[in-house]
């Protein structure tokens, strides 16, 4: 007894060993699972809300730039003295500054891993910018590092990051000043492209410059990466650290500049009609008052100044710097009212910009500003300027460099126009992700570019009704989504191994955040969540873990399976209505349920065999047997008897009033299978079409997937009896196969099958107009 004991007690144990390990293994796969293991252990700089925890700090980094611009050579040269501030624990050996221009030098990283391929026919612009970027001298040319007394600091360059060997150790609260002394030549955005550059006019022998990572900048220090020295290969952008500059800035004394911060000498640079015109500009709140006209930028261009003028920037608290010149600028500016504070807009574009500029430049930076400040923060900085720059949208704090230009003879389409608008909304949007709430580009672009197109689209919207935005809405993903998943990666990828990049990095994460608002979380929660981020994280460095934990703590909505599915897989969207099954309760009351019976047999379709073989008497039936031939040929199974009625009546005997009452309540029961092919698990969103034409729409959260995530099935208990049954039917969640959406079934058609349907109805409408001539002929 007591071995069988034991033996029976060893099974058991198997069995709850088997079935622990099952449901481990049923956890592990879950959709649901809480992000425990991918996110980072809350700790004292970030705590488990996605706050910023009570010992968080960050370094500063503060500059003194003096630049000149060599038009003539294009080239560049300047001095800076950079004062560095360890804020942190740690204590510092050694610092890691970026030299971004590094990128362009020969025989770069960045030009080394670059793929490029030869064809059979290959253009010549193709071939000339080959030769071009392999000879092109780029890269910053170190003069001297020293510290404040001119005493050469140890330094070693590795490829786009300088590591500089401090004199002592840098501790806590301890600040270490130096200086470097640099040139580099400028590249032709038009020959070799870039984020800055020049743009040369060869009609007016003019330049347009737009300057950007122009100086050695220093790299960011913090708990999370340490030193973010990564190298910049060209596609994960920058981390910065914050701090104070004043940039002073010659160029010729003809040029017009644009840069972050405050002009400080406004009276040496600018004329006195343009001071005059720039007050009335700061007391306008409703259209751009012009600083410079289209005339006298015109005539500016004829002549080229010998002489030089330098102009002074200040800009507080800011992480990068970045900044245009040309004698070509046409400028105008108006003031925005940012709760109560006044902030200027600034638009600068030469002749070729108009009309388009001059009407909408400003008034677009205005309007984003407004638009960003509602949904993150109010924008504290002075000024925001978009600088007209052809083929690139770029940003930096308080300027960007936006496309969009016009015909020759000043024409343009809804294309140009458009994007337009959306490049400067986007990239005055960067105001906000990350100049302000300062995210690691280097390693997460979403981070900033995916939250910033989100709220682009949010401003588009509200700019103009229906206007066409690229991204945000959820059927412009679909096609991207249901791609091949061997040239898709997951949103959490870092930024120099993204594949598609537009997509993954801008127009899912942007869709992502849409779909939370409007479908899962509603616009207040929301909203509410969206802004707490923004406030927690202005003037601070956020990772991923923040953003997720504080969208959660802010809404109480646990987002962990929507995290998962949207940024850590590449999985698609693709629910499938795959059953609707039609149940009525079955009375029992044989004068209700006999008829219909009898109505259903008589519906349905009779088997070939059945209807061949229609019913005959039997040969051993004899004339005689007259009650047994009526009976064959007349017998009714649904005729309804005494017996029938008494069962039923015993029946109801046995029920409560509350049993009595279901089973009168003539209720339609619909039984909907759903299966999920795309791997995303979402909520399922009905729309039930009623046999009397009135319809309801039914919001089932994804949680319904939580104990099987490939197939479930929902009772609907209803009044009336439906027709159809559409799934998704307001597009909210990137379905990418509206074929199995339906009930009954209903294919939409392809995007070919539109076109010939457009096809034929231009052909329709071009046979009716011909007919319409015709008789107009006629009755002539």
């Amino acid at each position: 007894m007591i071995f069988n004991c034991k033996k029976i007690n060893f099974t058991i144990l198997i069995l709850l060993t088997t079935s622990l390990l099952m449901g481990q293994e049923n956890l592990n796969k879950s959709k649901f699972k809480q992000l425990h293991q991918e996110l980072p252990t809350p700790n004292v700089y970030r705590t488990a809300s996605g706050a910023p925890g009570h010992e968080y700090y960050q370094q500063k980094a503060d500059y003194i730039i003096d630049v000149e611009l060599d038009e003539k050579n294009n080239i560049l040269s300047g001095n800076e003295t950079i004062t560095y501030t360890n804020n942190s624990p740690d204590i510092l050996n050694y610092l890691w500054v970026q030299l971004d221009q590094n990128v362009r030098a020969k025989n770069s990283h960045s030009q080394l891993t670059s793929t490029s391929r030869m064809t059979k026919k290959m253009r010549f612009g193709s071939i000339r910018r080959m030769h071009d970027k392999m000879n092109f001298d780029g890269g910053f040319k170190l003069e001297e590092v020293t510290d404040m007394y001119g005493k050469k600091l140890q330094y070693i360059v590795n490829e786009t990051m300088m590591r500089i060997e401090l004199p002592k150790p840098l501790i806590k609260e301890q600040t270490f000043s130096f200086k470097i002394k640099y040139y580099y030549n400028i590249n032709d955005r038009m020959k070799i492209g870039g984020r800055s550059g020049y743009e040369y006019f060869e009609e007016d022998d003019n330049s347009i410059y737009t300057i950007a990572q122009f100086f050695p900048r220093m790299a960011v220090y913090n708990e999370v990466e340490g030193w973010q020295n990564k190298q910049f290969l060209g596609r994960g952008e920058f981390s910065l650290p914050f701090g104070d500059y004043k940039v002073s800035i010659t160029v010729p004394a003809d040029h017009i500049v644009a840069a972050t911060g405050e002009l400080k000498n406004t009276s040496s640079v600018l004329e006195k009609k343009q001071i005059k015109r720039l007050e009335i500009a700061k007391r306008n709140y409703t259209d751009p008052v012009i600083i410079v006209n289209q005339n006298e930028a015109v005539e500016n261009e004829k002549t080229k100044s010998e002489s030089k003028k330098t102009w002074i920037f200040e800009a507080k608290n800011v992480r990068d710097f970045g900044w245009a010149s040309s004698r070509k600028f046409i400028w105008d500016a108006m003031a925005v009212d940012i709760s109560g504070k006044r902030v200027m807009a600034y638009s600068y574009y030469p002749k070729e910009g108009n009309p388009l500029w001059e009407q909408y430049s400003t008034r677009v930076v205005a309007h984003s500003l407004k638009v960003y400040s509602k949904y993150t923060i109010d924008y504290i900085y002075p000024q925001a300027t978009s600088v007209h720059a052809k083929w690139i949208g770029m940003e930096y704090p308080m300027i960007s460099f936006n496309f969009g230009r016009p015909e020759k003879d000043g024409t343009y389409s809804k294309r140009t126009k458009y994007g337009m608008i959306g490049v400067i909304i986007h990239e005055v949007g960067h105001n906000f992700f990350p100049m302000i709430i300062n995210s690691d580009e280097r390693q997460w672009t979403w981070m900033d570019e995916g939250l910033n197109t989100f709220v682009q689209y949010l401003a588009e919207q509200e700019f103009e009704r229906n206007y066409p935005s690229r991204r945000g809405p959820p059927a412009n993903i679909i096609e991207y989504m249901k791609g091949e998943k061997s040239g898709i990666v997951p949103i959490m990828t870092n930024s120099e191994s993204v594949l598609q990049f537009g997509n993954n990095a801008y127009g899912k994460p942007a869709t992502a955040l849409n779909i939370l608002r409007e479908t899962i979380m509603g616009r207040e929660l929301f909203d509410y969540a969206f802004k707490t981020y923004s406030q927690r994280w202005a003037f601070k460095h956020p990772t991923p873990a923040d953003f997720f934990r504080t969208m959660e703590d802010a809404s109480a909505v646990d987002l962990d399976w929507f995290w998962r599915g949207w940024f850590y897989t590449n999985d698609h969207v693709d629910i499938s209505l795959d059953e609707v099954n039609w149940y009525q309760i079955n009375t029992g009351n044989p004068d209700i349920e006999n008829p219909i019976a009898k109505e259903n047999e008589k519906n349905q379709n009779t088997y070939i065999g059945d209807t061949k073989n229609e019913i005959s008497i039997p040969k051993t039936v004899t004339e005689y047997d007259e009650d047994a031939i009526d009976f064959y040929t007349t017998f009714d199974p649904y005729n309804i008897s005494i017996l029938d009625r008494e069962d039923y009546s015993d029946y109801i005997k046995n029920l409560d009033d509350s049993e009595k009452q279901i089973l009168n309540s003539d209720k339609n029961y619909y039984e909907l299978q759903f299966s999920n092919i795309g791997g995303l698990v979402m909520p399922i969103i009905l729309e039930f079409i009623y046999v009397d034409g009135t319809r309801k729409t039914i919001r089932i959260p994804a949680e319904i997937w939580k104990k099987n995530s490939n197939s479930v099935k929902k009772v609907f208990i209803l009044e009336k009896e439906l027709s159809k049954v559409i799934l998704d039917p307001f597009l909210e969640t990137a379905d990418t196969d509206r074929n199995n959406n339906y009930w009954p079934t209903k294919n939409e058609p392809t995007r070919f099958q539109l076109f010939k349907q457009k096809e034929k109805n231009s052909e329709n409408q071009m046979q009716r107009t011909r007919k319409v001539e015709e008789r107009l002929q006629n009755d002539k």
